[in-house]
């Protein structure tokens, strides 16, 4: 651009401040991982050293091939998604890892009950989906094409396992054959498209709907007529609460929606609106539904079976378990969580994590969990579509209210569920499931540190 100088003579402008590039970090990302598969290894082998006093023979193989899936899964974020976090797959990586170590460190106690190699090939397939979401998935505004689509289709996977008999008292699986699946798994990154759709069509709406049912100083109640969806989706959690006899599905599938509604239209009354709802619902079938009552007398009076002289329940056990680790832990290979019995590489994995990691390894864990949700969070407040933010709002809580739920139950600060740990716990549908939303997540966190510099959103 040419200006007129003071003499009347032509003078250039000065040029325009190139668009700041944010570091794509992507070499930080390799070191961690390198990093993560270290510590697993090193876990691995500790495991052996203690048990049988040498390195497990499998321990090279191990970590060869926990190496290779996260190294071919660095590769696909590096090709397709050059801006995303750091953090998030090397988390990923050393959550998965640990898992494997724990259930391995439990095979050894139940050899007729081997869960280890299963794990690893549910493993092996879930980056192999966290690979083709990141390659395919052009961009998360995709998703919001198919909100409704979204949510009948989780609804069918909900409702499909009543059909099929109960396991351990809750109708959550699906057995065919020997093969079994947990459709709830998936039917919650559904959930989380399809409210962030809804919410981000309808945000203005929900936010700014007439008069206040009730407003008692900042708390503001909202109206007859917007409490519909709200108790729609209420009604629906209960309806999955009654038919499956699963509180933790129920409290996920509600705390979702809670969530995202609060984080769309910012009014606290949809909180009270849905903790007074969600307290309804869990008074009402934990009264009236055996198997959910039982889980409940359980948390009140976890040591009433050692006071009847029918020894430690499950969550006496693990109480015991925690107790048993103090501040350091007894040692990977050392503890006696396999005492819990059946759900000891599922629902209870986390005692064996806090009784030989102890109060600081399982503290260590839990950052980790922490610090995976907090990159969502920031993922999506950088974004600056409406859909994208709720989504990955969405998708992080998914993960923050399961590591809540399980943590509680466990530790009997609420009554226990039979959902997993992410990444930890025994389970394949969990553990695809969770690799599925980590590549969303990266995916979500590259369209938002890209669109800082110029970079157009894939």
């Amino acid at each position: 651009m040419i200006q007129p100088g003071m003499s009347g003579t032509a003078v250039a402008a000065d040029p325009a401040p190139p668009a700041e590039r944010l570091p794509r970090r992507r070499g930080i990302e390799l070191a961690l991982i390198v990093v993560a598969v270290l510590l697993c290894v090193y876990g691995y082998c500790a495991v052996g050293l203690a048990r049988h006093g040498a390195v497990p023979p499998g321990a090279a193989g191990y970590g060869a091939g926990l190496g290779v899936l996260a190294l071919l899964a660095h590769v696909a974020v590096r090709l397709r998604a050059p801006y995303a976090d750091p953090l998030l797959l090397p988390i990923a990586v050393l959550l998965n890892g640990l898992g494997l170590v724990l259930i391995y460190r439990l095979d050894l106690q139940t050899p007729g009950d081997r869960a280890a190699p299963t794990q690893l090939v549910w493993s092996t397939l879930g980056v192999a989906l966290f690979i083709v979401v990141v390659l395919c998935l052009r961009g998360h505004r995709v998703l919001q094409r198919y909100t409704y689509v979204s949510v009948v289709g989780a609804l069918a996977l909900l409702l499909l396992p009543i059909f099929f008999p109960a396991v351990n008292g809750a109708r959550i699986w699906i057995r065919i054959a020997g093969f079994s699946i947990q459709p709830g798994e998936f039917a919650k990154v559904l959930l989380a498209v399809f409210f962030a759709g809804y919410l981000a069509a309808n945000r203005n709406a929900l936010a700014h709907s007439g008069r206040q049912i009730w407003r008692f100083r900042r708390l503001q109640l909202p109206t007859g007529r917007v409490l519909g969806p709200i108790v729609a989706i209420w009604l629906l959690s209960v309806l999955v609460l009654v038919l499956e006899r699963d509180l933790g599905t129920s409290l996920l599938f509600f705390g979702l929606f809670v969530i995202l509604l609060y984080v769309a239209t910012g009014r606290s009354g949809w909180i009270a609106v849905g903790l007074l709802l969600a307290c309804v619902g869990a008074v009402a079938v934990g009264r009236l539904e055996p198997h959910v009552h039982s889980r409940v007398q359980d948390w009140l009076d976890p040591f009433a079976s050692i006071a009847a002289g029918q020894g430690p329940n499950q969550l006496a056990q693990s109480l015991f378990a925690f107790a048993a680790g103090g501040m350091l832990g007894t040692g990977l290979g050392l503890g006696h969580s396999a005492l819990i019995g059946f759900a000891a590489k599922s629902d209870f994995i986390l005692a064996t994590a806090g009784e030989e990691l102890g109060l600081a390894g399982l503290s260590a864990v839990f950052l980790l969990y922490a610090l995976l949700v907090e990159r969502g969070y920031r993922a999506g407040l950088a974004l600056r579509d409406p859909f994208g933010r709720l989504l990955a709002v969405g998708l992080a809580s998914i993960v923050a209210l399961q590591v809540f739920v399980i943590a509680g139950g466990v530790t009997g600060l609420i009554p226990l569920t039979g959902m997993a740990m992410p990444f930890l716990a025994q389970g394949g549908s969990s553990v695809v499931t969770n690799w599925i939303i980590v590549a969303l997540l990266i995916r979500i966190s590259d369209c938002a540190r890209g669109q800082y510099d110029g970079t157009p959103a894939p």
